[in-house]
């Protein structure tokens, strides 16, 4: 399309209307222009319509010749976002208007100009200017930090005893059956420590070294008996003595045994600084204490047994036997005796008429899942009491308590009075060093009443803090069950701490617990719980 007067011409990049008044000229619209320029092959350029506009205006009344921008050829439009940590960078692309697309090397350029030198995916790049048109194209990432190892101890005999509870987020304690000790001979290897590593620097897109937490290092624990740290390797932990190997915290000790046939008369009662073995029975009114474990290969017939570690007796504990244990407690059998571990109580088979008491779980008939019995005496769990059959419909009342932990509330209890004492001693320092400073100070005590309330709050704030774990133990009591394997029979009354139910028909496999409630409540396997009235 021609319009008589009216040139498109081009310099520089930019577009310019060169018009000669024409009086012979049909009016001239902005349309008439568009056309014009497009015949041109200028539509893909950048088009100011407001110059087109008063341009053709001006066409249609100038007198004069005029020349006026109506135009311009535009490259692609580059730009480069990056994340405010600096550990990501995008990319947009507007395609261009009439000038050059965007090519790899003024991708690049961009890139470096906005200071990112690091991580650059140069696919990404390679995309993005084929497709001409790009909205936050990731085209380069950081690399984090990563933080170096801690200090791994690596146990290097199979079975070595850890006496330390694993508590699991129900409260429970992850008991491993132990029915044998392991023994070790001088110069046994027991423990490799593996150093901690420092860790690999990160970058950020703009290049900067980001530093990594480097691993802590534990050195082995101080002072544990019958090891040594080896003279050729200072990360070999060996034995110097024949024993027991016991874990602790960063390291292994080892445990001096003694090895006897039997404890009897001919025996006398056994007091040992570490762990005894017995590879036959402990008879009526004999006595084995230690400071570790106990290992019992035949039966505890009425003796008492007492270990700062676990006990194991392999074959049945009765006659009126007692057994004590700050750790586990493991056997075949219970019958007519007093068993009581720190953490768990195991038996094989069945107890009857005892009186059993676990400060976290007991599980009975482990090994004989349909015919494990629990019938008679009292027993108390303060997590969990697990048994296929409870009671007996021929037997007496079986009393059975869960929930419930004596001793944890002895200390709760204590240290609830310790608190009221401290927080009274805190305020009385208190009090007193707001007179010494409001009537004065003529013996200098002030400096001295102030150090000791500091001192006074510290022991007071430890204590809350002391209570607060505490009562998190406490409350955990509050989800503790009775897990029936197969069936209740005979007479049961059954505690949940204050709440008391007389079990007095039977019940299937299922569970007994407390629910939001506070109810005693039965669930079947379906899931479907019925309270206990």
């Amino acid at each position: 399309m021609a319009l008589a007067g009216i040139a498109v011409t081009e310099a520089d990049g930019q577009i310019f209307l060169r018009v000669q008044p024409d009086a012979q000229r049909p009016a001239v619209d902005p349309a008439a222009l568009h056309v014009l320029l497009t015949e041109s092959g200028l539509a893909n350029c950048w088009l100011l319509e407001d110059a087109i506009s008063t341009a053709a205006n001006d066409c249609n009344i100038r007198q004069s010749p005029f020349v006026v921008q109506v135009g311009e050829r535009r490259d692609a439009a580059i730009e480069v976002h990056i994340t405010p940590n600096a550990m990501a960078a995008a990319l947009s692309l507007k395609p261009p208007r009439g000038g050059k697309p965007a090519s790899i090397e003024d991708v690049i350029r961009a890139l470096t100009e906005a200071g990112i030198v690091f991580g650059i995916d140069e696919a990404a790049l390679i995309q993005a200017c084929q497709l001409g048109a790009v909205e936050q194209l990731s085209v380069a990432s950081g690399l984090a930090p990563m933080d170096g190892a801690d200090t791994v101890f690596e146990e290097l005999v199979p079975q070595t005893v850890d006496r330390a509870p694993k508590v699991d987020a129900d409260g429970l304690i992850d008991y491993r059956e132990h029915g044998a000790i392991t023994l070790v001979q001088p110069g046994a290897a027991l423990m490799r420590r593996i150093p901690p590593t420092p860790g690999e620097e990160g970058h950020s897109v703009r290049g900067a070294v980001l530093a990594p937490r480097a691993g802590v290092d534990h050195p082995f624990a101080a002072g544990i008996s019958g090891v040594q740290v080896s003279e050729a390797d200072p990360n070999l932990l060996t034995a110097v003595i024949a024993g027991q190997p016991v874990r602790i915290p960063h390291g292994v000790m080892v445990e001096p045994v003694l090895q006897v046939a039997a404890v009897n008369l001919a025996t006398g009662n056994i007091s040992f600084d570490g762990t005894v073995k017995v590879a036959g029975d402990v008879i009526q009114g004999m006595k084995v204490q230690a400071k570790g474990d106990i290992l019992v290969e035949g039966t505890v017939d009425g003796g008492l047994l007492e270990a700062q570690g676990n006990i194991v007796v392999q074959g049945g504990i009765i006659a009126h036997a007692v057994v004590r244990a700050v750790g586990a407690v493991s056997a075949r059998f219970a019958q007519d005796s007093t068993v009581s571990a720190g953490t768990t109580i195991a038996l094989d088979d069945m107890a009857l008429q005892c009186q059993l008491q676990s400060m976290n779980q007991i599980t009975i008939g482990n090994k004989a899942p349909q015919r494990g019995r629990l019938i008679g005496g009292a027993t108390s769990a303060a997590m969990l009491l697990k048994v296929p059959l409870l009671g007996s419909s021929k037997g007496d009342l079986t009393r059975v308590v869960v929930g419930a932990n004596p001793e944890l509330e002895r200390q709760f209890k204590e240290l609830q009075e310790r608190i009221e004492k401290e927080k009274a001693n805190e305020e009385n320092l208190q009090r007193l060093v707001k007179q010494l400073t409001a009537v004065g100070d003529p013996k200098g005590m002030l400096e001295r009443v102030r150090a000791a309330w500091r001192q006074a709050v510290q022991v007071w704030g430890k204590s809350l803090t002391d209570r607060g774990e505490m009562e998190k133990q406490l409350s955990r009591t509050r989800s503790a069950k009775l897990s029936i394997g197969v069936s209740v029979e005979g007479p049961v009354d059954l505690s949940f701490g204050s709440r008391a139910v007389r079990l007095r028909k039977e019940f299937g496999k299922g569970e007994f617990s407390v629910d939001s409630a506070s109810l005693v409540v039965f669930t079947d396997p379906a899931g479907k719980a019925f309270p206990i009235a």
